[in-house]
């Protein structure tokens, strides 16, 4: 990374520039694959997995130990929050917040990690570009969405059949057929706007947090010390985004429920 695409020694802006090149492989005209997205992402939540499996077979009835202190409070607080915020009758609801809600802090923690460290580490292996945040990839933030978003219409029609789905579609707010083609139109807007928004503002944030990485890290020695305040002030960020992700899927979900 000493030197820009053009032979000539590095800019900031290439530095920047080549930072934000993910792993690709593929036709990127037809199709393409994030492999390093794509790996942290499956990665972590392999981790996730294994981690919340092996201490609940190590958990005991006495006194806890540190690790499975915080993953039972970490476990009562999301139930607690579904309780609170879900209206309907699901098994899937909590587990899928809990899986929602850690794994999007672990993907949110590789942002902690200075940033030239890993990418340096896969050149080294001959691998030329590294994201290693996966929420800053568009494609995962979505994707995420999107699940949420199908989860939305499962549910709609799970409990209102499709018949109660399609009327609310057509129905609302004006209750009158004449209106029908301007409620469509209104209520497909909103629906849309829901995992729009919801994979949006994930990947906004993180990707500002990024940034703001990158360019403290072209301030040479004094990037390790400024790193790490920001990176004390960025944990708010990454706690916050993985509970409004988790909150709004649960909103999102328990709305879908609801009969009008």
């Amino acid at each position: 990374m000493s030197a820009s695409d053009t032979g000539g020694p590095q800019t900031s802006g290439d530095y920047i520039v080549h930072h934000l090149h993910n792993w690709t492989v593929g036709d990127h005209w037809f199709w393409s694959l994030n492999v390093d997205s794509l790996l942290f992402s499956v990665g972590l939540g392999i981790l996730f997995c294994w981690l919340f499996r092996s201490v609940a077979k190590k958990a005991t009835t006495g006194v806890p130990g540190k690790l499975q202190c915080l993953i039972e409070m970490t476990v009562e607080f999301v139930d607690g929050t579904v309780k609170d915020t879900f209206h309907g009758k699901s098994a899937l609801i909590a587990p899928l917040s809990l899986t929602i809600f850690v794994w999007i802090i672990l993907m949110n923690t590789m942002d902690l990690i200075p940033v030239d460290w890993l990418p340096m580490a896969s050149q080294a292996a001959g691998i030329e570009y590294m994201r290693v945040v996966p929420t800053t990839d568009l494609n995962i933030t979505m994707g995420m969405s999107i699940s949420v978003f199908f989860l939305m219409i499962f549910y709609s029609i799970k409990m209102k059949g499709v018949g109660g789905f399609v009327k609310e579609l057509t129905m609302q707010p004006f209750n009158h057929w004449a209106f029908i083609p301007v409620n469509l139109v209104m209520e497909l807007v909103a629906l849309i706007a829901k995992p729009v928004s919801l994979g949006l503002r994930l990947f906004g944030n993180m990707y500002a947090g990024e940034m703001i990485f990158m360019l403290i890290a072209l301030l040479g020695v004094w990037q390790l010390p400024l790193h790490f305040v920001w990176a004390v002030f960025h944990i708010m960020v990454v706690l916050l985004q993985a509970f409004i992700f988790m909150m709004l899927t649960v909103v999102y979900l328990s709305m879908s429920c609801e009969d009008h």
